[in-house]
């Protein structure tokens, strides 16, 4: 089980496409043992790794109140987000959902959607109509 692992982490490198790396996350939640885990359950474990990785964020901000007793359990920011990718890759192979093809698909939406600026944030700009005023 070791081997394996080792031997797909050693085909990892930058030049891989997402599939690519979509592929080997799923070969090494089925080598650990997680493949079968159900989707409600992963997705408790990405709300927990979301979770780690906000604490990680806010280790880094100076003015954010921390308990600085329990600082060794704040972990790294690069850590908790691959975390996180792993965790939301391993939700979209157990749901059979091309994570690349998902991304271009809301792509092409969000090319056609009108932004503007909002208090110096981006926000999505959304037509004044009769039927979204009455709701």
């Amino acid at each position: 089980m070791l081997n394996k692992q080792k031997e797909l982490y050693e085909l990892l490198n930058d030049k891989k496409s997402l599939n690519e790396i979509q592929n080997y996350i799923r070969e090494v939640i089925t080598i650990r043992g997680f493949s079968k885990q159900r989707v409600q359950d992963k997705m408790l474990l990405l709300l927990e790794e979301t979770g780690e990785l906000a604490k990680a964020i806010r280790k880094t901000i100076p003015e954010a109140s921390i308990d600085y007793e329990k600082i060794e359990n704040y972990t790294d920011i690069e850590e908790e987000i691959a975390d996180v990718f792993i965790v939301l890759v391993s939700i979209c192979n157990r749901l059979n959902i091309n994570l690349y093809d998902a991304i271009k698909k809301k792509e092409e939406k969000n090319i056609k959607r009108q932004w503007k600026v909002n208090g110096g944030e981006y926000v999505r700009f959304k037509k004044i109509t009769k039927r979204n005023i009455s709701k």
